[in-house]
């Protein structure tokens, strides 16, 4: 009997062992449908400057390490002046060069405007996968390509700032001057995103 009970189970415990790591191989996005998904005419440009960066669509972490390994990407501190990074659970920390050092500075112009005030880092670079693990626990994260996707985008929480969650007028109000400074001089780009509640900052390859 044991003989017999081998027999069967053996090849169904393999079978269903396969089919799962099979399973976990596969992406949990499809391609051709986020693809297919038209961005908005505000968003347009923010991918349109995404692009020009030579970075090629993020689907999963092999590509990310890729740009880290051949400069491409570089680290986001935890906290600098005039910012910080919220603990990142569907977001890496890595910029394009040019994306990194337009936060740094606009953290710098912030902490000067509010004599040593810092705002929040909510978000930064994001794979596909990263982005189809956000939209399991919020419906709201872009179901197409996001600018995310391409290492040159972050956003700013407008409700924390010296690392405090409490709505601040004076403080956003800061930040905006900040961010209208940057958006006229043609550095970047950047959205209000109020089911957010944050500012979607893509930088430009100015």
């Amino acid at each position: 009997m044991k003989k017999f009970l081998c027999v069967v189970f053996v090849p169904f415990i393999y079978s269903l062992h396969y089919s799962q790591a099979a399973k976990k191989s596969l992406p949990c996005y499809d391609l051709s449908t986020v693809l297919k998904v038209e961005p908005t005419a505000l968003y347009k440009p923010h991918l349109d400057a995404s692009k020009s960066f030579g970075v090629k669509l993020l689907k999963d972490s092999k590509i990310v390490q890729k740009y880290i390994g051949n400069g491409k990407f570089h680290k986001i501190k935890k906290s600098g002046k005039g910012f910080q990074v919220q603990k990142l659970d569907y977001s890496r920390a890595y910029m394009v060069s040019k994306a990194k050092t337009t936060l740094e500075n606009m953290g710098s112009k912030f902490s000067k405007a509010t004599k040593g005030g810092t705002f929040t880092v909510s978000s930064i670079t994001r794979t596909l996968e990263d982005q189809c693990r956000l939209r399991k626990v919020n419906s709201n994260a872009s179901l197409g390509i996001s600018s995310h996707n391409y290492g040159n985008s972050f956003d700013i929480s407008y409700v924390r700032f010296n690392n405090v969650l409490k709505y601040n007028p004076k403080m956003e109000i800061a930040l905006e001057k900040v961010l209208k400074h940057y958006a006229d001089a043609g550095r970047i780009y950047y959205i209000k995103e109020k089911q957010q509640s944050c500012y979607h900052i893509t930088v430009r390859n100015y």
